[in-house]
């Protein structure tokens, strides 16, 4: 199961960070609309992405699996990061102002805003696995308009900044509470209405 989780989780991270570099480089309302070729590829190739996952996992196991995904998304991410920062250094003042954007709203709020992100992005993912895809289109733009945050996203992005900027705690709590609040709104709909018994 690890060694076939780890690559794609790895290519997961990747996909997304696709879709982090154009929203960086075009940004509004085109950019988040474009960012959603991401996570269209990574439901196409089944690859496994940490909020694409966590609103699926069973209630007694997977745990191992959920944090094996996170680390793979974040590991794509970190590389997909520094080849992009040495290939096109213009993405890193944007992306260190998304960084500062999250520190000023402190970890409660991004955590809270990572909920919304969640529950849109399982909600996303249940259409697309029975064919409807325009729920996915939609919904990544929706979240990014919202400014709701997405942990792997803002893995991109954090790491894409320079490292005096990202090596503090105060940054490493507030992705916590994203990764927090996304684990919550991707299981919001199953907590809130669960399947009635048969």
């Amino acid at each position: 199961m690890f060694k076939q989780t780890v690559p794609l989780a790895i290519l997961a991270g990747l996909c997304i960070s696709i879709g982090c570099i154009v929203n960086l480089r075009v940004g509004g309302v085109a950019g988040a609309v474009l960012f959603a070729f991401g996570l269209t590829t990574v439901v196409y190739y089944k690859l496994k992405l940490y909020t694409g996952t966590a609103g699926f996992i069973r209630a007694k196991g997977d745990w191992s699996m959920l944090v094996t995904v996170l680390l793979g998304n974040i590991v794509g991410c970190l590389l997909t990061a520094l080849v992009a920062c040495y290939a096109q250094p213009d993405i890193i003042e944007p992306a260190s102002k998304i960084l500062e954007g999250r520190l000023a709203k402190g970890p409660l709020a991004c955590g809270l805003l990572a909920v919304g992100c969640g529950f849109i992005m399982t909600t996303a993912v249940q259409f697309a696995r029975e064919g409807k895809m325009l729920p996915l289109l939609l919904g990544v733009p929706v979240f990014i308009l919202c400014g709701f945050t997405h942990s792997i996203a803002d893995a991109f992005y954090f790491l894409a900044c320079p490292t005096e900027q990202v090596l503090s705690t105060s940054v490493l709590i507030v992705y916590v509470s994203e990764v927090l609040g996304n684990f919550v709104g991707c299981n919001l709909y199953r907590w809130v209405a669960p399947k009635p018994k048969e």
